[in-house]
């Protein structure tokens, strides 16, 4: 699907459309230069993940971005016909459905056009990362600096993904939920998965560095698992199945085990002994009937596994 802006200037209409990066602000080089002094000189930018997923993020402005009457904190999914407000302007997000040449011919031939939706089965490595404690960094944190803090991080995060050439599915508030293709090499999958983890933790811990306001010391926990999953499902062009669903319950599993990452057992059995740590058991998941058997670890795990692997390939 394609995305516009669409907005009014002096009385002219513009429809602007949505690139990889979109850049909104009162600077002229700006992609939308605004000529509103409560607007920003870089005020915000709307970005594209995927093929259809576009999200507006707020580039640390002094008087903040609504979608919907609502101030984005952190980056926002947008959906057809959301209403962006950058003070005193106001600009709508649409997406229109593409149809093919073929698809235009037939609807001009034809009085009705059947559509079939297809969907694509593929091996995947799914990697689900949350904030730990952002609830309370949230409470304590005022909405501009919350809003800078969480800018970076999506920023870092998504460096962090593109580097272990995994594919960002989307980011759901704190949570980023990624994915690696595993048909060709599933090792490889998990071992990217593990690292980009790794790396995320490492970015997450520096906003404490970084930021006087946060005072309470920020980690992630993650959850790994490999298997069948659907793709370019709905709107959103998302990856469902039961091999997502579990990497989200993976996730919340750390919390329970007192672990940073946990990992489904078609995860790591895809490593070799050599690179196996942590502790092995059986839990229960929400969702589903029978236990699953996993592998909880803390960072240091991690790292020696990782350690491990690329030894095995220097073999």
């Amino acid at each position: 699907m394609s995305a516009f802006i669409y907005y009014s200037d002096q009385g002219v209409s513009h429809e602007v459309p949505c690139e990889a990066v979109l850049t909104l602000g009162r600077d002229k080089s700006s992609d939308i230069p605004i000529t509103d002094r409560l607007v920003s000189r870089n005020h915000a930018m709307i970005r594209r993940f995927g093929q259809d997923d576009y999200y507006l993020i707020d580039s640390g402005s002094s008087n903040g971005s609504f979608v919907n009457s609502s101030r984005v904190a952190i980056p926002r999914l947008l959906k057809n016909g959301d209403c962006i407000q950058l003070g005193d302007s106001q600009f709508v997000f649409k997406q229109k459905k593409e149809l093919s040449q073929e698809a235009v011919t037939d609807a001009a031939s034809m009085e009705e056009t059947i559509i079939s939706d297809r969907t694509e089965i593929r091996k995947v490595t799914v990697l689900v990362a949350d904030i730990r404690g952002f609830t309370s960094l949230s409470e304590n944190v005022d909405i501009r600096s919350l809003t800078k803090i969480m800018t970076n991080w999506f920023h870092d995060v998504t460096d962090v993904i593109a580097r272990h050439g995994g594919v960002i599915d989307k980011f759901i508030g704190d949570c980023v939920f990624a994915l690696w293709e595993s048909d060709l090499n599933e090792a490889r999958s998990v071992q990217n998965a593990l690292q980009a983890a790794i790396d995320i933790n490492a970015v997450t811990e520096g906003l404490n560095n970084n930021t006087e306001e946060v005072a309470k010391k920020l980690c992630i926990g993650a959850g790994i698992n490999t298997g069948i999953a659907s793709m370019g499902i709905g709107q959103d062009a998302t990856a469902l199945g039961d091999t997502v669903n579990i990497a989200f319950r993976l996730e919340s599993a750390t919390k329970v085990l007192g672990v940073d990452v946990v990992m489904s057992e078609s995860s790591y059995s895809s490593l070799s002994k050599d690179c196996s740590r942590g502790e092995k058991k059986y839990i229960r998941v929400k969702g589903k009937r029978d236990k699953l058997k996993i592998c909880g670890l803390h960072f240091d795990d991690v790292h020696q596994m990782l350690k491990n692997f690329d030894n095995t390939l220097n073999l």
